[in-house]
């Protein structure tokens, strides 16, 4: 049996999954923010509760908001600030008595849709979250691709290639949480669509009643679309000429709108050198339960 956490900001999930994929148990708990010694016991509780409910015992996956520095061996850069500086996989270990394997929680999306989603079986899945902020995960042959310095996978925090005169105008004005400017996230994250609507119509929505906008025939609204799939194009473009993955997959707030999977194929033609790209872009089949589903495949099927 295999056992994953979902450590989100405001929920920690649990699932555990036969080794043909089979859910057996889920349960959430609520998040304790701030609070470090009391993540460790949450997450050792809803470990408890699954092998209590299952009556097996598991290996245990869990996802962060964040990653490990290969060198140090504490977690760095997590939303979850009070996980930062902390030896996040040693503690767990401890509490649990047993190894467990961390990553990212885009990367736990991508090794999750490579394993039995919308990927499966795809030698290089690329995957994508564009929900209030922007992250990335890769899969290699359904493993997790941690990276040299532990930031592989860290796409939202490179800049928007290829700017016209507006998007550097905006580059000027905003500044990402990671105090660098022109960053990927500030554009096509949930968060920057609502902005760049903001910017045009001078009303603030959210990203929902903006796409209603849309089907009312809106024109501002239509127009914050365009931009956004535009923009999105040219940043997945970026990848394709460098990783050129198998597949990509978008999960998140934003990937539930579904004239993407129609516009973004043609979108991002003419930003890939020589103007060839037929890679399927695909919504995540699990959804909201990719990033439990993959904690839990960190352990891969051999063991």
């Amino acid at each position: 049996m295999r056992i994953g956490i979902d450590l989100g900001g405001t929920k920690t999930e649990v699932i555990a999954l036969e080794n043909d994929g089979r859910e057996l148990y889920r349960h959430r708990l609520p998040t304790p923010k701030d609070d470090y010694r009391a993540t460790i016991d949450t997450i050792t509780r809803l470990v408890t509760q699954a092998e209590a409910a299952t009556g097996k015992k598991g290996s245990v996956g869990i996802g962060i908001p964040g990653s490990l520095s290969p060198y140090t061996g504490v977690v760095k850069n997590a939303n979850s600030t009070w996980l930062n500086g902390q030896p996040f996989d040693r503690d767990l270990q401890h509490a649990l008595k047993r190894d467990v394997r961390l990553a990212n929680d885009a990367n736990c999306l991508a090794v999750s849709e490579a394993i039995d989603g919308a990927a499966a079986g795809a030698p290089i899945v690329f995957a994508v979250i564009i929900g209030t902020g922007c992250g990335a995960g890769i899969a290699i042959h359904g493993r997790s691709l941690i990276g040299g310095n532990g930031t592989a996978g860290e796409w939202g925090h490179n800049p928007l290639p290829w700017m016209d005169d507006e998007e550097r105008r905006i580059c000027e004005q905003v500044t990402c949480y990671c105090g660098k400017q022109g960053c990927i996230e500030t554009f096509v994250s949930g968060t920057g669509f609502s902005v760049d609507f903001q910017r045009l119509s001078g009303e603030h929505l959210n990203g929902n009643a903006i796409i209603e906008r849309v089907e009312q025939q809106d024109p501002l609204a239509e127009q914050a679309v365009h931009r956004y799939e535009t923009r999105l194009a040219k940043s997945l473009a970026h990848i394709v000429n460098i990783l050129d993955p198998d597949v990509v997959v978008l999960g998140g707030g934003m990937s539930n709108i579904d004239r993407l999977y129609q516009t973004l194929p043609q979108l991002i033609k003419p930003w890939v050198f020589g103007g060839e790209c037929e890679t399927p872009i695909r919504k995540a089949l699990h959804g909201d339960s990719s990033g439990v589903r993959g904690a839990a495949w960190l352990w891969p099927l051999e063991n």
